[in-house]
Order: structure tokens, then C-alpha cells, then sequence
């Protein structure tokens, strides 16, 4: 379909809640969106792309047919539009692990039931428990669940293998009870895997409590061997609860989150808080589109975390939201959980302390994760795409104008190879074609006219072109660059560097006016403000220099005997004109010759007689 039949089919729908579903010519899905009005949201992608993020141009760019459900509540939407987007994986969709990084853990149907880890849940009659974490870590809580309650995890079948030979060594090392022995009931091991079931299920404080009363019963009835070794399993189980990262995540009732966008890496953390205290945490590294919001990443997130788990928290908080985002996943989770579920951003207090503190936790874990070499390929992508360069600039080559009025214009050329200055590379100029007054955009028109005829002309000091002119300007300054650029069919991108009024570079600015904001995107805007700030100091450096020259050679032009050389020769020992004034005819005649320092002397203190 072309963009127009899009457009005509998206302004059909109706303004009713529901999930739109992108495809690309293939038929391939390849992104997945809810919308409290379908209408609205979908038409938005074929409308002007000038004010859609680079992610938007090129998923639309990609675009040839679309597809929406209806429902009837942007709580079914969100619900649906998480079974989509774990069905369909869009490369434009933030994802999670698939399936097989969220095991269950199954209960089988059966006289003496077992535990084990599977990847999905199938229409057998056994009992699942999750999806829970990583493998390694369901694989750590399970055997642990079982250990607490001395369950077997040998190979043995039961009730085959009931008296059929000794017990193994987990009996021995009180790991289990030993179920294989005569004396053990299946009544007992079936109670036993009741309450294994129960800590799945997060009810480990009703477990405690539970048990607590046994012991305290079978202490009353003076059967202190049983109710020692009913202590042995509560503290077990306690234990258990804060050891476990899975079983944490199940006995908290309240549930803190951060996110973390950084150069190369993203990620999010879940601490799990269990009565005010800290029970686990969880981490996850993840990939998102450079351009991502971190509300955008965060409904994604949580959506895909929680909509498919059996138990939730009680209380969910979020470090920022999208407009009625809360809400919705709060209806969602609460109507999974057949009790209320709160999701809301605490704004002050305790609660806002471990927000801030999960979101510490998200951005040490990217930033670890993250090498140098992943930082600067994350700036220079994210620059590019910011700029629709077609591959991140390798090569950068920025032009500032210094001067004090009419004389000593002077400009300076910073070269970046990507994230890092080359100073090998750096150039001067000084302004030869202006007469008698400062013009800024006649002094860069200069500049880079001389900078590109010696490219032109083979000079290696000023080859290879790079991949982007950065301009100290806005789009005046850029449009005269770019001027001068088409004289020599040069077609390197040129933009212009904008301040804010803080004196830092807010925005690049094109020659046709278009302003690209980069304040929101750290890496760049630190980056470019670094480029601009390396430029304006060489311009001034060289400035400074040249103006220092300028003074000394006209307060020495007027003395006898003092020539170029000489006019050299003093400007190194001395500085500055101050220095030589204040000199006296031995100092002087340590650079000039004795009667030659005599007549610079008298030139500078004609009112004060001769030499004493």
C-alpha cells in the first residue's frame, strides 16, 4: 500500500481502544502498539514525519499494510498487546527474553507428585508455577524449596523404589527425610509438597505461620524431637525467602523499579521489598531503540514482566509514567490477581529514596556492563541517526571566528576522530580578504573556501574530507558555509552549533532552519559540547597570540634599530609590552645589543631622563 492508502485506511477506523499491528511487505510483524483510540494513534505514523523520532521514520519507511484488533478497554489493550509482541518478536518492539528465559515449574499429576523446571506450559493436568526468572536462578530456588522441606531430588520412582534399597546420601546429609523408607507415608510427603506448592505461590508468611503453630502444638504435647526438627524447617524456609533472588520476587509485597537508558547498554532493576525490607533484587540488561523514552521503555517492560506471572505484588512503584499508564497496568494486574494491585511513582518520602536507590541499582549494572569502545559506537550512532547521516560520522571537522573588531579576525579548525580530539590535524587561519570591518559570515565563507581549495589542490594536511562541518553559529552561519561548500560540489552535511542562553550547545541547527535538539540525548549533547567548547578555545588561544603580536609590533615599530628580529627576539624573552616597559637596560641588553636596549629604554620613559 502506498502511504497515502495508509493514510485513507487509518483515518477510517474508529475511535475505539485497541492494538495495531505493522507489517512490512514480507507480511512479517514488525512492530505491535495500543491505542485508547485507534484512530488517532495509527493516522499520526502517515502524517508529517518531521516531527517523528528516527526509530518512527524508519519503521514507517517499512510499512506496507497494517492490521488492529478491537477490544473493549485499554486494559484488554495492554493485555493483548503483550501476548502479540511475545508471539510476533517485532525488531522495533522492545523485548525481554523470549520464552526460554522464563522457565515454569511443573507439579505432576500423580501419587507421589515431582517437581521440575520446563519452558512452557502444556494442557497435561499438572500443576506450573511462574514464568520465573533466569534458568540458573529457578534451577538454585527449586532445589532450595526442596532442601528447606527435605524433598527427594534423587531419580528414584515412588512408589516402585519404597524399601527397595538403602537411602541415599541426601538422607544422610539431612537434605531430605528419605522417602524411600517404609516408615514414610505418602500422606506426609504429599503435605510436604502442599507446602513447597505454597512458597511458589508467595504465601511463605501463612506457610511460617502455619508451621510455627505445629511446632508450638507438638512442644505442648512434649514431642520435642518433632517439634525441633519443625524449627530446623521454619528456619529454613526463612532463610530461604532472603536468600533466594525467585523466591524474593514471590514473597515481596511491594515491588520498586529503575530504569537505566546508557551509552551502549540498557537496563532495568526490581528491588523486592518485603515487609520494609529489602528481600532480593533483580536486574536485566535489555536493547532498545536509541531513541526510546524511558516511559516508553518502562511500559514495555513491566507490561512483558508482570502479565504473564501468576504472583504479583501488592504494591508496584515506577519511576516515571506515560499518561495513564498506572492505572492501566494497575487494573490489568489487579484483575490477574483477584486483589487490588497498586502501580503509582511516589513522589517524596521513603518511597521516592528507593526509587531513586533502584535506580542506581539499573544504571551501575549498565554502566559495568558497558565498555568504552561500546560508548563511543553508541554516541556516533546516535548522532547519526539524529542527523539522518547514512552511517555514524567517523570524522568531524568544526570552524569558530575570533577577533577584536576590525583587526586580528582569526579562525580556528578542531578535527574529532570519533568521540576523541586529533590535534594533529588542527588548523589556523587568519582572515586575508576583509577590509576594515568584522564580518562573521564573510570570515567563514573564507575559511572554508581555503580549507576545501586545499583539499581540492591534493595538500594532505587537509585530506581526508571529513563526514560533517560543525559550525559556532546558527543557521545564518550554516547557510553560508553551505554556500561555499556547493562551489566546490562538496556534499559533507554542515550544521551549525547552537547555544543556550548557559552558553551550552542546546541544539544543531541546519542551513534550511531545522533545529535537532540534542539536550535529551546525553551522550550527544555532551559530545558536541565538547567539540564546541574545543573550538571556541583554540579560536581564542591563537586570538590571543596573534593580538599579543599585533600590540608588540606596533609599540615597538617606532624605535630605531629594533627590527623584525629584534621585535622577535624581545616578544619571547619578555611576553608581553608590560614586561618589556618595566625592564630595565641590563635586562634589555641581555636580548639586544647595549646602545640598542639604551634606545628601547628612553623610548618607554621619555619623561623620566636618562639611564641612572
Amino acid at each position: 500500500m502506498t502511504k497515502d492508502e495508509l493514510r485513507e485506511k487509518a483515518n477510517d477506523l474508529p475511535l475505539l481502544p485497541g492494538v495495531y499491528l505493522m507489517m512490512d511487505k514480507t507480511g512479517k510483524v514488525i512492530y505491535v502498539g495500543k491505542a485508547k483510540k485507534l484512530k488517532n494513534r495509527v493516522s499520526q505514523y502517515f502524517q508529517d514525519s518531521a516531527s517523528h523520532t528516527v526509530k518512527t521514520r524508519q519503521m514507517v519507511s517499512q510499512v506496507d499494510h497494517f492490521d488492529t484488533i478491537f477490544v473493549s478497554s485499554e486494559f484488554e489493550a495492554l493485555v493483548l498487546e503483550n501476548s502479540l509482541i511475545k508471539r510476533h518478536m517485532p525488531r522495533y518492539n522492545i523485548l525481554l527474553k523470549d520464552d526460554k528465559g522464563y522457565p515454569f515449574v511443573r507439579l505432576s499429576r500423580e501419587t507421589y507428585p515431582r517437581f521440575s523446571m520446563v519452558n512452557r506450559i502444556a494442557n497435561d493436568g499438572a500443576k506450573y508455577f511462574g514464568p520465573f526468572g533466569g534458568r540458573f536462578e529457578t534451577r538454585q530456588a527449586l532445589d532450595a524449596v526442596l532442601s528447606a522441606l527435605r524433598l527427594p531430588t534423587c531419580s528414584r520412582k515412588f512408589p516402585r523404589d519404597v524399601g527397595a534399597e538403602r537411602p541415599c546420601l541426601n538422607f544422610h546429609m539431612g537434605r531430605c527425610d528419605g522417602f524411600c523408607r517404609p516408615e514414610m507415608t505418602a500422606e506426609e510427603y504429599n503435605r510436604r509438597v502442599r507446602q513447597a506448592c505454597q512458597l511458589l505461590e508467595g504465601k511463605s508468611r501463612q506457610l511460617l505461620r502455619d508451621m510455627t503453630a505445629e511446632m508450638e502444638a507438638e512442644a505442648e504435647a512434649l514431642r520435642f524431637e518433632q517439634a525441633a526438627l519443625l524449627r530446623d524447617r521454619i528456619n529454613a524456609i526463612s532463610a530461604l525467602a532472603k536468600k533466594q533472588t525467585v523466591i524474593a520476587g514471590l514473597c515481596a509485597d511491594t515491588d520498586i523499579w529503575g530504569v537505566y537508558k546508557g551509552a551502549g547498554k540498557c537496563c532495568y532493576a526490581v528491588l523486592h521489598m518485603e515487609e520494609g525490607n529489602l528481600a532480593g533484587r533483580e536486574t536485566e540488561l535489555f536493547t532498545a531503540p536509541i531513541e526510546e523514552t524511558e516511559e516508553e521503555m518502562l511500559a514495555a517492560l513491566t507490561a512483558q514482566y508482570y502479565l504473564p506471572r501468576a504472583i504479583l505484588p501488592h504494591e508496584i512503584l515506577l519511576p516515571t509514567e506515560t499518561e495513564g499508564y498506572c492505572e492501566s497496568l494497575s487494573e490489568a494486574l489487579t484483575k490477574r490477581a483477584g486483589r487490588r494491585v497498586w502501580v503509582h511513582v511516589p513522589q517524596r518520602g521513603e518511597k521516592a529514596d528507593l526509587r531513586a536507590m533502584a535506580q542506581r541499582n539499573a544504571a551501575e549494572e549498565a554502566e559495568r556492563a558497558t565498555s568504552a569502545e561500546e560508548r563511543v559506537a553508541h554516541t556516533l550512532e546516535l548522532l547519526g541517526k539524529l542527523l539522518d547521516l547514512p552511517a555514524p560520522p567517523g570524522r568531524m571537522e568544526s570552524f569558530d571566528i575570533s577577533n577584536t573588531g576590525k583587526s586580528d579576525i582569526v579562525a580556528s579548525m578542531v578535527v574529532y576522530s570519533g568521540t576523541r580530539p586529533l590535534k594533529s590535524a588542527y588548523r589556523r587561519f587568519r582572515i586575508k580578504e576583509l577590509d576594515g570591518h568584522p564580518d562573521d559570515y564573510a570570515s567563514m565563507q573564507e575559511v572554508l573556501r581555503r580549507r576545501l581549495q586545499r583539499a581540492a589542490d591534493g595538500d594532505e594536511k587537509f585530506l581526508p574530507l571529513p563526514d560533517l562541518f560543525l559550525i559556532d553559529g546558527g543557521e545564518t552561519h550554516a547557510r553560508a558555509a553551505q554556500t561555499v561548500a556547493r562551489e566546490f560540489s562538496c556534499t559533507v552535511p554542515i550544521f551549525g552549533m547552537v547555544k543556550d542562553d548557559r552558553h551550552r550547545t542546546r541544539a544543531l541547527m541546519t542551513p534550511d532552519g531545522r533545529e535537532i535538539g540534542i539536550s535529551n540525548h546525553q551522550p550527544v549533547f555532551t559530545l558536541i559540547g565538547q567539540i564546541q567548547e574545543e573550538t571556541h578555545r583554540f579560536a581564542i588561544t591563537y586570538h590571543h597570540e596573534s593580538h599579543t603580536k599585533s600590540t608588540m609590533k606596533s609599540a615597538l615599530d617606532d624605535i630605531p634599530g629594533v627590527g623584525p628580529k629584534r621585535r622577535e627576539a624581545l616578544r619571547r624573552h619578555f611576553g608581553t609590552i608590560r614586561a618589556i616597559r618595566e625592564a630595565d637596560i641590563d635586562a634589555l641588553a641581555a636580548v639586544l645589543p647595549r646602545p640598542t636596549a639604551e634606545t628601547v629604554w628612553r623610548h618607554f620613559h621619555r619623561d623620566a631622563g636618562g639611564p641612572q
